[in-house]
């Protein structure tokens, strides 16, 4: 009996990891299930799977003391319940990949080496990824596994793009602008060219990816030209628990003055900054959009707004212009109201959104005859993440190994 090949693809983070699977027997992708395994290292984990229909598959509550025992039961599970398919190869969601990454790569010794040499790039992101990796190798030394790159889309960028303005010797330590939300990016790149040709990518525009995580990035023809992160997942848009753009001056009064120690600082910036910090009540932006009667929700939202308004009017001056708008992540797909409130006042740049079109949620949200043709819709980062796995193993030696299929 024939199985069919899965890909598996993984975004590891601190405490929970999210995973989707795709049969690869076709030209693209296509999912099969996705889920969360949730509060690792925690009380009262959870695993959750759901099929392409939403049709729970999988709710039960489970210890999970760490990453190795989370996957371990993800995969056994796969194992146990899908006899007619066969993981073939992990996908891993990277956050960074430093500034000689722009494709993804097959997990070698020698990557998780260098991944290992970029952890103090990004010390909260890149840990928990790579625990994913070692978690699969522990359980599935056979399977091959991809890397695939956040920071990645961004590698082009222009020079002055890229640069600091710190002493240039700091520039040899990695310090230097990266950008984020690359596979975000590249979903909605690739999404236009596929709906409206090759004319509709190269033209000039601003993608704003909010979420919890948060960021904007302008795009001409195709390539990335600038972007609201950089050195860290720190700067930019004001996000659910970090501050986004901030004086650094208030970083050195906050060590010097208030003598407060380095892991503090940087708890307080990752973990109770942005949303949740001014709002006092969630990071949610979701929760304070239901809850607008309290004013410190009311600022916090007005704040998120201000910023990312700022930004993308900003970003217009790398563009030479602007052609199109594109709204994605789970705010941006997802909120008419956030949506109107940034674009509210940039009718001089071409930006006005239509009413109707907005609240009724529709693909294209601008009004007619305008400038600036604006979108609305979900990205797909773990779809990205599959069809790089794809490629690497068509284009590799190790695709006959995996599946002849793939």
């Amino acid at each position: 009996m024939t199985t069919r090949p899965l890909i598996l693809v993984i975004n590891s983070g601190s405490s929970s990891i999210k995973f989707a699977a795709f049969d690869v027997e076709r030209e693209e992708p296509k999912r099969v299930f996705a889920g969360t395994l949730e509060r690792i290292g925690l009380d009262a984990g959870r695993f959750v799977a759901t099929g392409t229909g939403g049709g729970v598959l999988v709710d039960q509550g489970q210890e999970l003391p760490n990453h190795v025992v989370a996957l371990d039961l993800l995969l056994g599970w796969v194992e146990n319940s899908t006899s007619q398919a066969e993981i073939v190869a992990v996908g891993h969601r990277i956050v960074h990949g430093g500034p000689d990454c722009d494709c993804a790569l097959p997990v070698t010794p020698s990557l998780e080496a260098r991944l290992k040499r970029l952890i103090p790039l990004a010390p909260l992101h890149l840990p928990h990824n790579l625990a994913g990796i070692t978690a699969i190798r522990l359980r599935r030394p056979d399977l091959i596994q991809v890397a695939s790159f956040d920071t990645a889309f961004h590698h082009g960028l222009p020079r002055v793009a890229q640069m600091t303005a710190l002493p240039r010797r700091f520039e040899g330590d990695g310090i230097r602008r990266y950008g984020f939300h690359g596979l975000s990016y590249e979903y909605v790149i690739e999404e236009i060219r596929r709906r409206d040709g090759p004319a509709g990518a190269n033209a000039r525009i601003i993608v704003a990816h909010l979420g919890n995580g948060a960021s904007m990035a302008a795009i001409k023809n195709g390539q990335s030209v600038e972007t609201t992160m950089g050195f860290s997942t720190l700067a930019g848009l004001p996000m659910g628990t970090r501050p986004g753009g901030l004086d650094p001056g208030i970083l050195l009064h906050l060590l010097i003055e208030k003598k407060m120690k380095p892991e503090a600082l940087q708890h307080l910036l990752y973990e109770h900054s942005g949303l949740i910090g001014i709002s006092g009540f969630s990071r949610s932006m979701a929760d304070l959009i239901e809850h607008q009667e309290l004013p410190a929700v009311r600022e916090a939202i007005e704040y998120f707004c201000h910023h990312a308004r700022r930004h993308l009017a900003g970003l217009t001056a790398s563009l030479g212009g602007l052609d199109r708008v594109v709204f994605t992540g789970g705010i941006g797909a997802n909120s008419p109201e956030i949506r109107a409130r940034i674009c509210e006042g940039l009718d001089y740049l071409g930006i006005i959104i239509d009413p109707d079109r907005n609240k009724a949620r529709q693909r294209v949200i601008s009004a007619e005859s305008i400038p600036v043709h604006i979108e609305a819709f979900k990205t797909d980062e773990e779809f990205v993440i599959a069809r790089h796995v794809q490629g690497t193993l068509r284009k590799s030696k190790l695709a006959g190994k995996a599946h002849a299929h793939v």
